[in-house]
């Protein structure tokens, strides 16, 4: 199955809709998104919790890496610089932490609210090369509708 946008994000705004809680709103985001698209096999948020360090936050899939510095990572690049990681084989991105051993490829897109970044979505897929400049616009776009106003 592949993910319907539209009907992912019309389903996401119905949900969401008046909550300003992040970690309820990231724990909806993280349930939704991951059950939307078969490609997605470990779907959460790290959260940035103090300078330069990001936390496990609401996740679906296996367990994840529980902290995150900036300096480490495709978690990490997102949040330290802000911009979306496309990654098609996490193998060749450099200092990419393996939380999980079955992750082929990852998608990694920062989370900013109005006083920035609180944090980042991290998709990974067991298949190489699973994730397009779509999916990354779409996810960018569901961001910061839900996020944008906090």
């Amino acid at each position: 199955m592949k993910v319907d946008y539209d009907d992912l994000a019309q389903r996401i705004a119905a949900l969401t809709e008046g909550e300003t809680d992040e970690v309820a709103l990231m724990a909806t985001l993280a349930c939704e998104i991951h059950h939307a698209d078969d490609r997605f096999d470990w779907t959460g948020f790290y959260r940035v919790t103090e300078p330069e360090l990001l936390k496990i936050g609401p996740y679906q899939g296996g367990h994840g890496c529980l902290v995150i510095p900036f300096a480490r990572g495709v978690c990490g690049a997102a949040a330290r610089e802000g911009r979306t990681q496309l990654v098609p084989d996490v193998e060749a991105f450099p200092g990419h932490i393996a939380c999980a051993s079955s992750t082929r490829s990852e998608l990694v897109i920062p989370v900013y609210a109005r006083r920035g970044v609180i944090g980042v979505l991290d998709i990974d897929s067991d298949q190489p090369d699973a994730f397009t400049e779509d999916d990354a616009a779409a996810l960018e776009a569901i961001l910061r509708d839900v996020f944008g106003a906090l």
